[in-house]
């Protein structure tokens, strides 16, 4: 999804990688390299003795190493249902070198690609068939009803960002929570079969959270856009799901602030007044 890091960071996860591979039983196939934002993370296609993988490394400061994030997949894997395609996670292998700690997780290999190869933001209009978009509704429905103790957006976050960023007066309570994959962009789906990838922060937020989140991904791509409001409407268009739009463009708003996403701030500005009035 994003580009080569530094020299050095990239070395490092590189070496860290192999090392994974070898614990592992498995060895690299080709060249192609998988990227994290600033090198956090780095996936390559491996073989097995039980076939072809994907091995993803996550690398950390050692001293942050380990909870939620590096415990989403394995607890997605024991939790989530067949109705949403993933990933199957066949091992992983937690280790600490020096100021780093890593988390390697070997996968089965998904044969089909993203549908945004480097960013989230949608650019073009996917050649999407009815299968895959019943895929995902079906797939969005079986994520929320999945006890969890786990949490993708906090209610802290929400009375502070809120009326920081949207600039109204803002109720912040949710109507109702559900559980989310927390993370729903282009750049986490493939096509043309669907997989739903990354399952790192998943866990509780506001009711119709991923599609809110989706549907702000893609607004510089107006087909598109209407496309996610025709095909999910029912979660969309109610209180719930204009509250979950509200919390996804505040969001989106803070990283248009970072200097992030600038294409996306006049849009989501324009949803925004369409949402408050």
């Amino acid at each position: 999804m994003y580009s080569e890091p530094e020299p050095n960071t990239a070395g490092r996860m590189r070496s860290a990688h192999t090392a994974a591979a070898a614990a592992f039983d498995a060895t690299p196939v080709g060249s192609r390299e998988a990227w994290g934002w600033r090198g956090r993370t780095l996936g390559r296609p491996v073989a097995t003795a039980s076939g072809e993988g994907w091995l993803r490394l996550v690398s950390a400061p050692a001293d942050r190493a380990g909870g939620k994030l590096w415990e989403g997949p394995r607890e997605a894997e024991r939790l989530m249902p067949p109705a949403v395609p993933r990933p199957r996670l066949r091992k992983r292998r937690t280790w600490s070198e020096g100021e780093h700690g890593y988390l390697a997780e070997l996968y089965d290999k998904i044969t089909a690609s993203t549908i945004t190869a480097h960013e989230s933001v949608l650019r073009e209009a996917p050649d999407l068939d009815d299968a895959w978009w019943d895929g995902l509704s079906t797939a969005l429905d079986a994520i929320a009803t999945v006890p969890s103790n786990r949490v993708a957006v906090r209610q802290e976050y929400l009375d502070r960002a809120m009326p920081q960023y949207l600039g109204v007066p803002i109720d912040t309570r949710a109507p109702a929570w559900t559980t989310a994959h927390g993370d729903l962009h282009w750049a986490n789906l493939t096509g043309p079969a669907l997989t739903v990838l990354d399952w790192e922060g998943w866990g509780a937020a506001p009711a119709g959270y991923d599609a809110a989140l989706l549907h702000s991904h893609s607004l510089l791509v107006p087909d598109t856009a209407a496309e996610i409001r025709r095909r999910l409407g029912s979660v969309l268009d109610t209180p719930a799901g204009r509250f979950a739009e509200l919390v996804v463009i505040t969001e989106l708003l803070q990283t248009t602030a970072r200097g992030d996403n600038l294409d996306l701030e006049e849009p989501l500005r324009r949803r925004l007044s369409e949402i408050t009035g």
